[in-house]
């Protein structure tokens, strides 16, 4: 039958993604949203949109009687799930087909086949499909360690636990089993073998409802954080440099589909090793949220063919020829630096340099943007926290490469931490350029030096000059009575002009400047020459051994928050004030909440005893659990939440007195 509109049971980048490919097939789009998604760009573009009323996933979007609801009132006919929420649950699917509209997705029955892991593994096994053993937790034993605690339905990286002390096992149990209930609506958690090192191999399959499947191509995310990927790319470095792995991936990765009768996209992952020896992780029977790589080194729209396939129609006769390499990093508001914590709050502005286009497959080498966020969007606690994914596209890796690193070091992003630093120093590591890409890659390569910030200590002092004498512009360009006079001028000697700025990773800046006739002189930046100053723009003549070089910096401000871009790497800072108002101070010894969320568990009780790293509290924000631990060892005087409490940036959740040293 012909699709006319289409719902996406889903929010952000992958129903921006959907809606795209359906409107250039001509069809009609319907979105859903829930009250925190009610801004977001995705309902904006929808030719429809409905409410799901709460927040959180399991009051909208894992609300399936409410999604089919929702595509009868608006007169959809179809429903394309995306990726996560409700895309792996076949009681959804089977709900969708029993209201009377088409699925945009595999059976009913491939998906509760494929939908547990652990008997998914016994029918890859059975298929001749090579697999790594499922263990029982209650069986796990010192000679198993390490394991990895996976949740048996979804992915993402949500219930993953690895275990290597025994004693820790059924704590991490507990905590795998929330993470999945409250991802996936299913708490059921297995244990496997955990191999240190490793290689993500996966492949893309596209079978029609005429029996033909398509081993579309492979891809490379080995580089993970905590399980959920982070570096994407196809073709993989590993397959192509090993004779004969393609053909046994793509062997492989058939008969998988081919034992459950697969129909529409899906995706069976691996685990390699160097030698190109394989195993079957699992199949997601769904897109997958590195599908663009696929399509950038084919020439295909994958959605596109999903919506074929959903209408009847059978696979092209010929499957085309892979090109060139492209790369995927998926760009998070998270701090690499801090144990990964998630962000929120506003985007004041994402601008991607070298952009060819959004959604859509490149002809040319060029960068391609998927992103769910827009300029002055908000960033929530309640959904995963990635913001876009960027992707080069370029005829060899190592041009794909630069092209993709150079694009996200000068890329505009405003408000938010994220792990764009981190993305970059991976893209030009030379490990990574030799395609040396193992799961183990943040422990090797020693990720605080790869999420150190992009800027170097005096670049970034410079550009906090920079951001000085911009403030001191824009406060002479509002000025009422002084306009006509040099910015900073005075009729009497006076001592140098001040400003401050505290920097998230190298603390406060004092910046001392005067203006005479002959230009400004910084403190501690002698010889710097001024070229010009306007509120948004400065230029500036560094002094250097052969000579001044002219640096330019755009400036932008959000309050008390300063941006500053430059070729020498983004560098963000909070203007102080002049004056602290000593009420705002904070004890020493305070916890604060390092990101909005909810306390789902107390560690200790107020008036105890703790040491320092002992868990004092549990936050979960964006479907994950985040440890609260105290700062040293001491008394625990102050406890000022409870379970289930909500909590801004910034609360002060606990204090610890430390404990005084004893005089000798």
């Amino acid at each position: 039958m012909a699709i006319t509109n289409v719902l996406v049971a889903n929010r952000g980048e992958i129903a921006r993604r959907v809606f795209a490919t359906c409107r250039r097939m001509g069809i009609g789009t319907t979105a859903v949203y829930s009250d925190a998604d009610a801004a977001a760009p995705h309902v904006a573009e929808a030719d429809a949109a409905i409410r799901l009323p709460g927040n959180t996933p399991a009051e909208t979007y894992l609300r399936g009687e409410l999604i089919i609801e929702a595509a009868l009132s608006a007169g959809a006919d179809a429903i394309h799930p995306g990726y996560g929420f409700l895309s792996e649950n076949a009681e959804f699917a089977r709900a969708v087909l029993d209201a009377g509209l088409v699925w945009i997705g595999p059976p009913v029955a491939a998906i509760e086949q494929m939908g547990s892991k652990v008997e998914s593994k016994k029918m890859m096994d059975a298929a001749g499909v090579p697999v790594l053993a499922e263990l029982d937790p209650a069986e796990v034993t010192e000679a198993h360690l390490p394991v990895l605690i996976k949740a048996s339905a979804g992915g993402g990286g949500r219930g993953m636990r690895v275990v290597r002390e025994l004693g820790d096992l059924q704590d991490q149990i507990a905590a795998a089993r929330r993470e999945a209930e409250s991802a996936f609506g299913d708490p059921t958690v297995f244990c496997e073998r955990y191999l240190e090192t490793g290689r993500h191999i996966e492949v893309q399959v596209m079978s029609d409802t005429f029996g033909k499947t398509w081993a579309v191509g492979e891809r490379e995310c080995s580089i993970q954080r905590r399980h959920q990927k982070v570096v994407e790319e196809a073709p993989s470095p590993l397959v192509e440099k090993i004779d004969g792995m393609r053909d046994r991936l793509f062997e492989a990765a058939r008969l998988a589909s081919e034992a459950i009768g697969y129909e529409g996209a899906g995706t069976v992952e691996f685990l390699a090793d160097e030698k190109g020896d394989f195993f079957f992780l699992e199949m997601n029977t769904r897109l997958q949220v590195e599908h663009p790589v696929t399509e950038q080194t084919t020439g295909l729209d994958l959605v596109r063919l999903q919506l074929q396939v959903a209408s009847g129609l059978p696979l092209p006769a010929t499957q085309p020829a892979l090109r060139g390499h492209s790369i995927e990093v998926r760009l998070y508001a998270e701090d690499p630096a801090h144990d990964w914590q998630p962000q929120s709050g506003p985007v004041h502005k994402i601008e991607i340099p070298f952009t060819a286009g959004e959604f859509t497959v490149l002809e040319q080498p060029g960068v391609r943007l998927d992103t769910g966020v827009v300029d002055d969007s908000v960033v929530g606690v309640h959904y995963d926290p990635m913001l876009a994914k960027v992707i080069s596209y370029a005829e060899t890796r190592a041009e794909a490469a630069h092209l993709l690193a150079t694009a996200l070091q000068r890329a505009k992003i405003h408000g938010l931490v994220t792990n764009r630093d981190l993305l970059v120093r991976v893209l030009r590591h030379p490990a990574f350029l030799a395609g040396d890409t193992d799961t183990a890659f943040f422990v090797t390569h020693d990720l605080a030096a790869l999420s150190a910030p992009l800027a170097s200590e005096a670049d970034e002092a410079l550009s906090i000059v920079a951001a000085a004498l911009a403030d001191s512009a824009a406060n002479h360009a509002a000025s009422r009575f002084t306009r006509l006079a040099p910015s900073g001028w005075r009729n009497l000697a006076s001592l140098p002009q001040t400003k401050s700025y505290e920097s998230r990773t190298s603390g406060t800046h004092e910046v001392r400047y005067r203006f005479t006739r002959t230009g400004v002189q910084v403190e501690g930046h002698d010889g710097l020459e001024l070229i010009s100053a306007a509120p948004e723009r400065v230029v500036l003549a560094v002094p250097g051994e052969r000579g001044p070089v002219r640096r330019q910096f755009e400036i932008a401000r959000y309050g008390d928050l300063v941006a500053v871009d430059s070729p020498l790497g983004p560098v963000a800072v909070r203007r102080l004030p002049r004056f602290t108002d000593p009420s705002e101070q904070v004890a020493a010894g305070s916890l604060l909440a390092p990101m909005p969320g909810s306390v789902i568990r107390l560690g200790a009780a107020e008036g105890d005893q703790v040491t320092q790293g002992q868990p004092i509290l549990w936050l979960e924000a964006m479907k994950m659990e985040h440890t609260i631990a105290a700062p040293a060892t001491g008394i625990l005087s102050a406890l000022n939440v409870t379970v289930g409490q909500q909590v801004e940036v910034g609360t002060v959740l606990a204090v610890v007195e430390e404990e005084e040293q004893e005089q000798a």
